[in-house]
């Protein structure tokens, strides 16, 4: 059973570093933008270089000669403790301290001149590693120093992480507090196994040491890019949004064209070109849409809302949709008043949902309302237009 989950945590290792490495591309803009994610960034790269450097065929390229075996073991191991005391960085800055950022920059400097100091003071060696039998190599002390660099950070930073993410409002926040907090917790695991194998020759640990590592890189990878699929989330709506508003939108600009940022073109074209930044799609076809609607209120004959509402409700319409379908019909009927140019009216019907200073309540609202917009009940709802003298 350990050979079967040593050898799924080895295999884990390619699709880890991976995901590192793109969830570190995918998030470099906003790293480079915002100092406060910049600690959270370093100290995933970080981590995605090391375990590059520990993958198999990195390993087996080269020990093929001596000296870029101790370069790369070395290296990976000076990067680890870099990407330790991103994780400290990171911690301070969730913290706001000038002085922590500060001391989380020092103490990683120092870690790594000991690591140094300690190397060039062992006998000649290649590759470090701590065997299941033996002594580690290059030294106890430096396997020591370097254990206690990631258990400090480790330590620290899952406990920062819990704490902070059950007091953020922000559910994404939380959420990557979380995934960054379970991985880094799987990282201290990690090297809590090689602590053990050390001070008490225990090697039970050993075999699944591979797998909490590779998952630690899984889940700092997803924390990172909890931002990015919030992003693509909101998107992925918004458009969805946009397309279903379309048609009533497109009938509101015809009738009341001054609202409209600019003339209603086809709907595929409004998705991939639209006249204004794409963050702004929806926020536009919602105004716009409810300007409309304000201004054919006063068109809409004072019968036609009760006629609405009789015809919605003999239509079998559910009662949680009934209030859009009735103003699809009083708009659709408000529209046909103003192009036959009958004269405006003083109308007391309102639309409290529009009024809302909630954009996204109003969202889901226009958007029941063009969903009963194309309905047949909307295009069966015809009472007949009044005389004009």
């Amino acid at each position: 059973m350990s050979t079967e989950i040593t050898d799924f945590g080895n295999w884990l290792a390619v699709p880890s570093v991976v995901c590192l490495w793109f969830a570190v591309l995918m998030r470099t803009r906003a790293a480079a933008r915002s100092q406060q994610q910049r600690g959270l960034w370093l100290a995933v790269a970080s981590a995605a270089a090391a375990m590059t450097l520990n993958l198999p065929d990195v390993v087996d390229f080269a020990m093929r000669n001596a000296d870029s075996t101790h370069a790369v073991a070395l290296a990976r191991n000076m990067v680890g403790v870099l990407s330790a005391g991103a994780v400290l960085y990171f911690v301070a800055a969730s913290m706001g301290g000038r002085r922590l950022k500060t001391g989380s920059a020092v103490t990683a400097g120092v870690m790594m001149a000991i690591l140094l100091a300690l190397d060039l003071a062992a006998p000649p060696h290649g590759a470090h590693g701590v065997p299941p039998v033996g002594d580690p190599t290059p030294s106890t002390a430096y396997w020591l120093t370097l254990i206690a660099a990631h258990l400090l950070a480790n330590v620290i930073c899952v406990f920062v992480c819990w704490r902070y993410s059950g007091h953020t409002e922000s559910r994404s926040l939380a959420l990557c507090l979380r995934l960054f907090g379970l991985g880094t917790a799987l990282a201290g695991l990690f090297w809590f196994g090689y602590l053990l194998r050390i001070t008490l020759d225990s090697t039970w640990s050993l075999p699944y040491l591979p797998l909490l590592m590779n998952l630690h890189g899984l889940l700092r990878a997803a924390a990172i890019l909890v931002p990015t699929a919030v992003a693509l989330r909101r998107a992925s709506s918004d458009i969805s949004a946009a397309w279903r508003l379309w048609p009533l939108w497109r009938d509101l600009v015809r009738a009341v064209p001054h609202v409209a940022l600019a003339e209603p073109r086809p709907r595929l074209v409004e998705l991939l070109r639209p006249p204004a930044p794409r963050r702004l799609l929806v926020y536009r076809k919602v105004i716009e849409s409810r300007d409309a609607i304000l201004i054919l209120n006063d068109y809409i004959e004072p019968h036609v809302p009760d006629l609405a509402r009789s015809h919605v409700a003999a239509s079998g319409v559910p009662p949680t949709d009934r209030d859009a379908a009735v103003l699809a019909c009083v708009v659709k009927e408000a529209r046909r008043a103003k192009a036959n140019d009958l004269p405006q009216q003083r109308s007391s019907f309102s639309t409290p949902t529009l009024a809302s200073s909630d954009l996204d309540a109003e969202k889901r609202f226009l958007v029941n309302v063009a969903q009963a917009y194309g309905s047949a009940s909307t295009r069966s709802f015809k009472p007949p237009l009044p005389e004009t003298t």
